[in-house]
Formats: structure tokens, sequence, C-alpha cells
């Protein structure tokens, strides 16, 4: 049985579901029973057994209200046409804590480039949080399938199988002879890396800005196609506006956040200045319309606060906050840093830690 439970399953919150993912190392077949339903990894009605990652979609409600879940996986013997030999059922239990309505806490991972045991510990340092945050560059490309499982044992160790994560894809994942499999690999919503989410009374808002230059910059040989993947999400983008009563204008929304790995309000130099109409119609729609309290970015490998009067930071126009919350060391010894949030009515806590048990600064935005 270990050797199928070797890590605990992820609990992902995309739309209004949470995805169960969970790593396997030999072939199976996987479900989840919530309350007295089951939930099946199937494509068209056919059990998956050949995937490395097992996903199932619940419905967020179903799981809030109960509170544990099953993770069912039955071994494969043989897989034949006909007659396929199967082992007996495997099960374990697990509790789950929604995210609660006053006094959230979250914790923020972004940039740990392959690194496991340190941005748990700066998680650590921080101490309970309620749901995490992986956002982009978990991994340090996308060359290899088994970088992927550090993106799950980082779940493990700190979520436990217990609480949700949020999940946001960074331009190092976009690289490697896998990155086009990406979604199969991490949660997504209709094979998308972009949507939105609700955890409690917080909605948030995940777009993903893909690579960090021109597409056919050399570095790339030609296998990107980001600009007209950012023109669907500015599509995307609208038709969560246009559905704003069922989104962010929801019942019992208090907070809205805007998650992304790049920060787009802030323009790069050359060859990084990409974008610009997308990025300031983005802008627009969300600073007019959306109105998120706080924008959680990583990529820039620093830990700051930038706020919306800063124009000499916000040279592609301001929305709200913005916080970059990820730094890694990696050549005089692996060291990381990263973020965690607590959430209040009118304020939102913002606290700096690091791998070293340190808590670096704290700051209310």
């Amino acid at each position: 049985m270990s050797e199928y439970f070797k890590y605990n399953p992820a609990v992902f919150a995309v739309d209004k579901y949470y995805q169960i993912m969970m790593p396997v190392e030999e072939q199976s077949l996987f479900f989840v029973k919530v309350g007295d339903k089951y939930y099946y990894d199937e494509s068209n009605g056919i059990m998956r057994s050949r995937n490395e990652i097992h996903r199932v979609e619940v419905p967020m409600k179903a799981l809030d209200e109960a509170m544990e879940y099953t993770v069912c996986i039955r071994p494969i013997i043989e897989r034949k046409p006909y007659f396929t030999e199967t082992e007996e059922v495997l099960e374990k239990t697990y509790k789950f804590y929604p995210v609660p309505e006053n006094n959230i806490r979250a914790y923020h991972i972004s940039d740990a480039h392959n690194l496991v045991a340190e941005p748990v510990k700066a998680a650590e340092t921080f101490g309970d949080f309620d749901f995490l945050i992986l956002n982009g560059d978990v991994i340090d490309h996308s060359g290899d399938p088994s970088k992927f499982i550090n993106i799950y044992e980082i779940c493990s160790l700190l979520m436990k199988g217990e609480k949700p994560s949020v999940f946001s894809r960074g331009n190092h994942d976009l690289r490697g002879n896998f990155a086009e499999k990406f979604a199969d690999y991490t949660p997504n919503h209709l094979g998308n890396t972009y949507y939105s989410f609700r955890l409690g009374n917080i909605w948030g808002i995940l777009l993903d800005c893909g690579e960090d230059r021109p597409d056919d910059h050399a570095e790339y040989g030609f296998t990107v196609a980001c600009h007209v993947f950012r023109e669907r999400q500015t599509e995307f983008l609208k038709k969560v506006i246009e559905n704003k009563e069922n989104e962010y204008e929801a019942e019992g929304v208090k907070h809205k956040l805007l998650i992304a790995h790049n920060t787009f309000t802030h323009r790069l130099p050359p060859p990084f200045d990409i974008e610009q109409e997308i990025f300031a119609e983005w802008i627009k729609l969300l600073k007019e319309e959306v109105k998120p309290e706080v924008m959680i970015c990583g990529h820039l490998h620093e830990l700051s606060v930038y706020y919306p009067d800063n124009t000499e930071w916000n040279t592609n126009g301001s929305i709200c906050p913005v916080v970059v919350g990820g730094d890694v060391q990696k050549r005089d010894g692996a060291y990381f840093a990263g973020c965690g949030y607590i959430f209040n009515d009118g304020e939102i806590k913002v606290s700096f830690t690091d791998s070293c048990g340190k808590t670096l600064k704290e700051q209310i935005i």
C-alpha cells in the first residue's frame, strides 16, 4: 500500500471544484469517495490507468460539507481488451478543512526552481495556514516528467491532503519536452492554465502570462505561441466580468485576489518588454471592473510590496498593491524565502519568511 500512497493527495481549487490529484508509481485505477458518492478519474467513461498523476474533480460544496474524503486505488495487474486483471482496492481516508470565514492564512511559494525542503521550511516558519499558493516556476523546467513530482511533494508535506492549494504556471514551466503536456500534470480548467477560484470568502483569478520574451526569441526555438494564448485570456477576462454576479460579486465574497507569476504592471527592459497592448487591456479591465485588493506575483526573485502610486515601478499602469513574494538562491547553498498572508476584514497582513526560520519583514497593505 505504501508505494501507492507515497504522497498525500493535493487538493487544488479550480473554478467551483476541487481537483484531487495524486502521483502514483505503478499503473492503477483511481477514484474518490465523498459522502456516499464516488468520483472517478475517467475519460468518456473509461477509467484511466496509464497516467502518472491521477485527477478527480469534486464539487467544492460536496467536499466542504463532508469535511473528509476517501482515496481509492485499484492496482492494475494487466490491462487487456477482455478480462483485465486487477488487485483489491486500497483505501485511505483524509480529513478536509475548508477555508474559514475569518482570519484566513495563506502561504505563497514561487520560483522554488526544484527546491523542496527549503520552501517547505519557509512556509513552516510562517506557521499553520489554511491554503497554499503555488505561483509558477516551482520546478526549473518541464523537460522531464519527474520534475512535476516536486509540486506534489511540497503539497504533500505542507497540506497533508487536508487543506486546499491554488496553482499558477510560471514562464520556466513552458520549457522542455513535457511543457506541451503541462496541463496533464497540473490543475487546469478545461485544459486551460488560467481560471477563477473560490475559497471561503476569497475569490481569485489566475492569469498566465506565458513566456517572458517575444514568441520568436531564439531561446524558444519556435516552440511557443503565447501571443494568441494571451489574446484568449483577454476574452476569458471579459467573460468573467460579464458573469460577475457568479464570480467576484457573488454572495459572501470579501476578498478578491489577482494571481499571476509575471508582474505585468511592471515593464522590464528589452527583450522582456512584451505585449504592451494586451497587458494594458488586462490592467484596464481589472482596475475598472474586477478591482482586486492585491496582486500576488513571483518571477522577479525578490520580496517586495509595490503600491499603485509607485509610477516608477508600475510602468505599464497600476491595479492594486503588488506583492512579489519568492526569492531563491542555489549557487552558494540552497535558500528560499516566500510570503505569508493573513486576510481579515479591511486589511491584509504580509509576512516574508525564509528557510532559515526567520521572519524577514511584515507589513499591512
